[in-house]
């Protein structure tokens, strides 16, 4: 169902770029009176680069209960890249997929130690230069890391700016560079946050709520049905 929509082109092939930037500044200003704009209080970028590797393909709140037990134990990135694998496994299991994961966040961690020097890049290039870190994960560290703006593309994204009809594209990499085209600069952090959150709550992606959807009159799928 999910690839079927998102195949589809929802664009308004009259709506001017200008026309564009008005209607996602008008679902900005619904979307931040639905949802409150989330605010991360650990802003360590060691500590969020491996919460986000923990938080791939699972849910929010398995990743907090990971990262929750592997921080408690092991507070610091020495600590972290000491640690014995099977032990890593064991605290981060909510997680899932927890042995690749258990591996990748010691070889991140040992990687940061050896050429970094304890410090997480704050450059883009950089952090995809990592092991198991795409632009995904490269972004969330820039934004909760660094507050550097940035557009963490995730699959809620990249399905909704596509049912939007703000962007056509087949991949989440290509919804990021359209997005950072039509978005306005200072919307980038706090929008990409309140689209995840629309997405988990109201346009999910087996049960669209498009009749009590409140930018219903703002969405190019909505129109269309």
């Amino acid at each position: 169902m999910t690839k079927t929509l998102i195949d589809n082109d929802y664009r308004n092939s009259n709506e001017s770029k200008k026309d564009l930037t008005e209607r996602i500044k008008k679902i900005f200003n619904i979307l931040s009176g639905a949802f409150k704009i989330r605010v991360f209080e650990d802003r360590d970028p060691y500590r969020v680069l491996i919460r986000t590797i923990l938080s791939q393909r699972t849910r929010d709140e398995n990743t907090d209960k990971a990262s929750a037990k592997l921080f408690a134990k092991y507070k610091s990135i020495e600590e972290v890249a000491n640690a014995p694998i099977e032990d890593v496994e064991k605290l981060v299991k909510n997680a899932g997929f927890y042995r690749v994961k258990s591996r990748r966040i010691s070889e991140v961690s040992n990687l940061l130690i050896d050429q970094y020097g304890k410090t997480v890049p704050d450059n883009l290039d950089e952090l995809l230069e990592l092991p198991g870190v795409g632009r995904k994960t490269a972004n969330c560290v820039l934004v909760f890391g660094f507050q550097k703006p940035a557009i963490p593309v995730d699959t809620h994204v990249h399905r909704i700016s596509n049912l939007w009809g703000i962007v056509n594209t087949k991949t989440p990499e290509e919804s990021e560079k359209e997005l950072e085209k039509i978005i306005p600069k200072d919307l980038w952090i706090d929008l990409n946050d309140l689209m995840v959150q629309f997405g988990q709550n109201i346009c999910k992606p087996n049960y669209m709520q498009c009749e009590t959807c409140p930018i219903s009159n703002l969405c190019c799928y909505s129109k269309s049905l």
